[in-house]
């Protein structure tokens, strides 16, 4: 007999929501039951049964999947509401809390109640990561070296910087690193393994914001790879969407390098060689990022119905925030730090 449709409700209308709402109404194996905002004409214009108190949404509801669209200083609030209120999966929004401290607690808090919650970071779930990784553990670069990413998305010029989108960027203390670099912490993580030391070098161009957007910072991993994330949100790239990967990258090693463009496609260049060879071809599908929030909606969707492992895991998540905090010391203090000294 088939099995009815998850249940899934979301909080959260912002600009990002879009994408979410969006590809939950792609999944066949869902159906959305209501969205919640203080603004409860954001909440109606999703065209889904709105309400304006999260509390209220999950009772007259019962999804089985929340779906918390919501910034940083939001995420202690909704997650101890949805996991009292008996809700068992939960997807919350990146930068994961506000510091590590409250993200452990919401951890624990989860585990308490029996809850699944799991990080909306969904840059790991783009093609062009899937791929590269794909060909990665295949042997096509040979020995892994070296990777580079330059985060260059172009919109950081000016007073009205972010305005237009996502306002609260102006006003975030740590900026780069905590709203942005954290996918490459991710990112890098999932291709090459938990790196075992960082050191960053980050500053602040714009005066119009509080916190840094640009530096570089190198990682440190197992057999030997160092990556590194050079981010300048002033600078942009060769794309006609610049949102899209958001920059360019490198991932080099003893037989060939695969580059990523800025249109979404990956080739593979021979060691030695001038030719180069398509491994993914530029990107056509529609949501963000090569549709990577509908990938990592599904793959939650898939889990749960095929009782699957999940990526991504708040738990596991922690890990990202250790490093992002050591990221954060190694620029204040000007030393590499090691990662199992600081304790991540």
């Amino acid at each position: 007999m088939a099995r009815a449709p998850l249940r899934v409700a979301c909080v959260g209308a912002g600009y990002f929501s879009q994408f979410n709402y969006g590809a939950w109404a792609r999944l066949n194996e869902v159906t959305c039951v209501g969205a919640a905002d203080h603004d409860i004409a954001r909440a109606k214009a999703t065209g889904l049964p709105a309400f304006d108190d999260l509390g209220d949404m999950l009772a007259r509801t019962s999804p089985d999947i929340l779906d918390i669209i919501l910034p940083p200083m939001a995420h202690h609030a909704a997650v101890s509401t949805a996991v009292t209120a008996g809700i068992k999966t939960i997807i919350c929004q990146k930068p994961f809390c506000q510091d590590l401290r409250e993200a452990t607690a919401l951890v624990a808090l989860a585990k308490q109640h029996g809850a699944r919650l799991v990080i909306h970071e969904n840059f790991r779930f783009m093609p062009w990561y899937r791929a590269i990784k794909t060909e990665i553990d295949a042997g096509r670069i040979g020995t892994p070296l070296q990777a580079s990413f330059r985060l260059r998305p172009g919109d950081g010029q000016g007073a009205r910087a972010y305005l237009d989108r996502q306002p609260y960027f102006q006003q975030m203390p740590r900026f780069l690193i905590h709203e942005t670099g954290v996918h490459w912490v991710d990112t890098f993580r999932f291709l090459f393994g938990n790196p075992l030391a960082v050191y960053a070098d980050l500053r602040r161009i714009n005066p119009a914001i509080r916190g840094e957007d640009a530096g570089f910072v190198i990682f440190d991993h197992p057999a030997g790879v160092r990556t590194l994330f050079d981010g300048n949100r002033h600078c942009d790239h060769r794309a006609d969407n610049q949102r899209r990967t958001m920059g360019e990258a490198f991932f080099e090693g003893s037989d060939g390098v695969l580059t990523l463009l800025g249109d979404g496609s990956v080739t593979f260049r021979g060691q030695g060689d001038m030719a180069q060879e398509t491994v993914l071809p530029p990107d056509t599908r529609e949501g963000f990022g090569g549709d990577c929030v509908y990938h990592l909606q599904h793959h939650v969707v898939r889990a749960l119905l095929d009782n699957a492992p999940l990526e991504n895991e708040a738990r596991d998540y922690l890990e990202v925030i250790r490093i992002k905090d050591a990221i954060y010391a190694s620029a204040e203090t000007g030393r590499k730090i090691d990662l199992f000294e600081a304790g991540a």
